[in-house]
């Protein structure tokens, strides 16, 4: 089992560093100050998710005995953002990024959530339970960000179907 785990935290290596790059890319796409620090600051809990991960990875892989995950230091806790008030110079373009995001964070959960069933080892299903909680709490802030986008967007376009 211990050569299925590293192969999991392998691909959430890389699935934090595809979530750095695409917050990397929206910070470029906004138009004001706090929208391009808020996206900075995301990509940079990313690198940290990445690096823990791959520190992790490493002694896991040094480690012939069961690794006891529990023992590890925590990994760096989401900040909490209010991504309502980060806006682009066009709706539209909040639509995307933010419907992009929700995209990767679901998709971020789903992995999590698969690797923690999949796993025999009760220290790492803890390990995967927090990434999943990390990601749900970026998800929940981008759904949140999504659905304020959308509803601009529709008055922008002369429709208001709520």
């Amino acid at each position: 089992m211990k050569r299925d785990e590293l192969f999991i935290i392998k691909q959430a290596i890389l699935n934090e560093i595809e979530g750095c790059e695409f917050y990397k890319m929206a910070e470029k796409q906004a138009d004001n100050e706090e929208a391009k620090e808020s996206f900075l600051i995301l990509a940079s809990e990313e690198m940290k998710h990445a690096e823990y991960l791959k520190e992790l990875f490493d002694k896991m892989e040094k480690d012939d005995e069961d690794l006891k995950l529990a023992y590890l230091l925590e990994p760096p806790s989401p900040h909490i953002f209010d991504w309502t008030k980060n806006k682009f110079k066009r709706s539209a373009m909040n639509v995307s990024i933010y419907g992009m995001a929700v995209n990767l964070e679901k998709e971020s959960v789903e992995f999590y959530e698969d690797a923690r069933d999949k796993t025999e080892n009760s220290e790492a299903r803890k390990l995967f339970d927090i990434l999943v909680k990390w990601e749900k709490v970026h998800l929940e802030q981008f759904l949140k960000a999504y659905e304020t986008s959308m509803d601009e967007w529709w008055k922008e376009q002369g429709y208001e179907p709520f």
